[in-house]
């Protein structure tokens, strides 16, 4: 009972958190929102008994991913840029196009998530099957090829990130 109450309340404020990332003027303020929220779901997962997925949240979105937003954020002038999407008839109709469309994705995969949650026996022995020394051994040797890409991919977006910033308005340093 306590726990479902728990989930509950990091869900409202997970969800007030990421409305502050949205309808925030601030570029820094939503980054800020932005933190809040990933801290938030930390604190889901780690509720929920996903200790490890709580944990690498935390790490890896919250620490490394935020102070990487909040570093560009920092190192381009965004006072000029704060309004440059806001008016007009195409943008207002644009916005409405991708929310529709982010909309349908997220049913979709709620749908898809749903039946395949079906799919999976429930008990002992599958939550026996999902502890986090198991899941470190699929991942280096089952997984090790896609994890890899997954780090080239990484390291291909932060040279990216690197090239962007020494473009105009960057440092040139």
């Amino acid at each position: 009972m306590l726990s479902d109450v728990l989930f509950y309340i990091l869900s409202i404020g997970v969800v007030f958190f990421a409305l502050g990332v949205l309808l925030n003027r601030n570029p820094i303020m939503s980054a800020f929102s932005l933190v809040l929220t990933m801290v938030g779901l930390s604190a889901v997962f780690y509720s929920l008994g996903a200790q490890f997925i709580a944990w690498v949240q935390l790490i890896v979105y919250a620490g490394a991913v935020m102070v990487l937003f909040v570093m560009v954020l920092m190192l381009f002038n965004l006072e000029k840029e704060d309004q440059a999407f806001s008016k007009g008839f195409f943008s207002g109709g644009l916005k409405l196009l991708m929310a529709g469309w982010v909309t349908f994705l997220v049913a979709f995969s709620v749908n898809y998530s749903l039946e395949l949650i079906e799919t999976v026996p429930a008990g002992p022995e599958t939550q026996a099957k999902m502890d986090t020394m198991t899941l470190a051994k699929m991942l280096f040797t089952d997984y090790i090829v896609a994890f890899e890409a997954l780090g080239l991919i990484l390291l291909v977006v932060a040279i990216g990130a690197v090239a962007l910033s020494r473009i105009k308005g960057g440092t040139h340093a």
